[in-house]
């Protein structure tokens, strides 16, 4: 069995997306890391998050980047 890391994000600054419309409504947030991008849900800040290595990150946003070009 392949043990998940757990990383500290207590103190961690989140950005909300900055697609996310005035009404709260289906936003993420995202927190400052060096080496990882730390995801949650802006409605649920005390649930659980997800982790992604930068790289996967990037390819996964400029995916969608070209998606909606």
């Amino acid at each position: 069995m392949r043990s998940i890391p757990e990383y500290d994000l207590d103190g961690a600054t989140w950005h909300k997306s900055s697609h996310s419309g005035g009404s709260g409504g289906d936003c993420l947030e995202i927190a400052g890391h060096p080496t990882l991008v730390p995801v949650r849900d802006s409605k649920n800040p005390h649930g659980p998050k997800l982790v992604f290595r930068t790289t996967a990150w990037a390819a996964f946003v400029t995916d969608l980047k070209d998606e909606t070009a």
